[in-house]
């Protein structure tokens, strides 16, 4: 199926999150989450895109281009919010690998404020299930940092199989390396996990 044809929801309840893809306004609170995660970002997200805000304008811009390739089907960010509180708690990034196959990208970050909380494992699996079921995927990678134990326990959590590890193949700025472990889930893993 041609991937325009999907029907897409924009937005994914689960028991304490909404998750919902970005849209016009979201700079005014984006530029504040950006530069308070900052530190928090910089060892295991130093090119994630918030990193490159400077202002609320660039905030702005961002999210705006968030939603376009939402709407492009380039990428899925979604924004995961408490219910009770509104507050912004994760990130959740779904990205086509490819379409073919199809096979997506897994990728999220925790606000510094809501880390060990188990919203990133509840958001992670609820776009397991935006993935599998609205993007018909066949399978889903995720790939993090050897030393983030924090990442790599939500992609066990989530069901997901290690596939492989890159040793010291990431230098970080304090001249440490660090390797990478690359995680998978197929279909049909996915569906067996949902039945147990």
């Amino acid at each position: 199926m041609n991937k325009f044809l999907l029907d897409i929801p924009t937005r994914l309840e689960t028991e304490r999150l909404t998750l919902r893809c970005y849209q016009a306004g979201d700079g005014r609170w984006y530029y504040p989450m950006s530069q308070k995660n900052r530190a928090h970002l910089s060892r295991y997200e130093s090119g994630n895109r918030a990193m490159t805000i400077q202002s609320e304008e660039d905030a702005e811009v961002l999210v705006r281009a968030m939603a376009a390739e939402w709407v492009a089907r380039e990428a899925f960010f979604m924004g995961a919010f408490e219910k009770q509180s509104g507050e912004f708690v994760a990130q959740i990034y779904v990205g086509p690998v490819n379409w073919d196959v199809p096979e997506f990208q897994l990728g999220y970050f925790a606000d510094c404020d809501h880390e060990g909380q188990g919203y990133v494992t509840e958001g992670a699996k609820a776009a397991l299930g935006f993935i599998f079921e609205h993007l018909k995927a066949h399978r889903v990678r995720l790939g993090c940092a050897d030393t983030n134990v924090r990442s790599y326990r939500v992609a066990e959590r989530c069901g997901m199989v290690r596939e492989g590890h890159f040793r010291e193949n990431h230098r970080q700025p304090d001249g440490t390396s660090n390797g990478s472990f690359l995680y998978g889930l197929l279909r049909s893993e996915w569906v067996t996990g949902r039945a147990e």
